[in-house]
């Protein structure tokens, strides 16, 4: 049977390009996002819903597993970025960053390691990003609700060990999207100053890093880091 592959986050960007990629893999691909589907394809999937409602997710794995009885892959893949001053910051705009890069990162995995646990196997990768080790300027929040996904990564792929299941996480660089389009370019400029390899990521950087992660060899590898661009913690 197909790979089933669940993907956060799919109505542009990187998300977008990894659900075109899976499904040229002809693997079955179910995303989601808050607006209508982008992509048109019979093996895709699409559910509107907010990453956080917790009620809208439970429902989105349980149809999945209804109609197809398993998961293979979750790329936790829906996030957003703000780049602000922390005094300046709106408690508001706190909520909002953490409600969907943590929480909607912990609600998918809970719910599709429900499924993944019962079939004995699964790959689970999160998103962090460079701006955490590096300690950027203007970036406190962003960077905290990554922290949060990076040691939310390392302490559950330890509880989930005993179901084969694999959890690890990829830390971007900047890549060209809209996500850091509202950047101002001396702070890009600034960032990829601090990358031992000196430009913009690229989506063939972030496919090579998940494919090594979910492939059926790398079972013994769990509960890792990778940053892009020659960052280190």
């Amino acid at each position: 049977m197909n790979k089933i592959v669940v993907i956060t986050g799919t109505s542009k960007g990187i998300g977008k390009s990894l659900a075109i990629y899976y499904l040229s893999k002809k693997c079955i691909v179910i995303g989601c996002s808050r607006t209508k589907s982008v992509i048109d394809d019979i093996n895709y999937r699409h559910f509107e819903l907010d990453a956080c409602d917790e009620k809208a997710v439970v429902d989105m794995i349980r149809g999945i597993k209804k109609e197809f009885g398993k998961v293979d892959i979750l790329l936790n893949n829906a996030g957003i970025a703000s780049m602000n001053h922390f005094i300046t910051t709106s408690y508001q705009s706190v909520q909002n960053i953490f409600a969907t890069n943590f929480f909607g990162t912990f609600l998918f995995t809970r719910e599709v390691s429900k499924i993944m646990m019962k079939q004995k196997f699964g790959r689970v990768v999160n998103y962090t990003t460079v701006a955490t080790p590096l300690r950027l300027e203007g970036e406190a929040i962003y960077a905290a609700s990554k922290a949060a996904i990076e040691n939310f990564t390392q302490t559950i792929a330890k509880e989930l060990v005993p179901y084969k299941i694999t959890v690890n996480a990829i830390g971007p660089t900047p890549i060209q999207t809209d996500l850091i389009k509202a950047v101002p370019k001396n702070k890009i400029d600034e960032l990829l100053n601090k990358q031992a390899i000196k430009r913009f990521g690229t989506f063939e950087d972030i496919i090579n890093v998940i494919e090594f992660f979910c492939d059926e060899k790398s079972d013994f590898i769990t509960g890792q880091i990778i940053y892009l661009g020659g960052v280190n913690n």
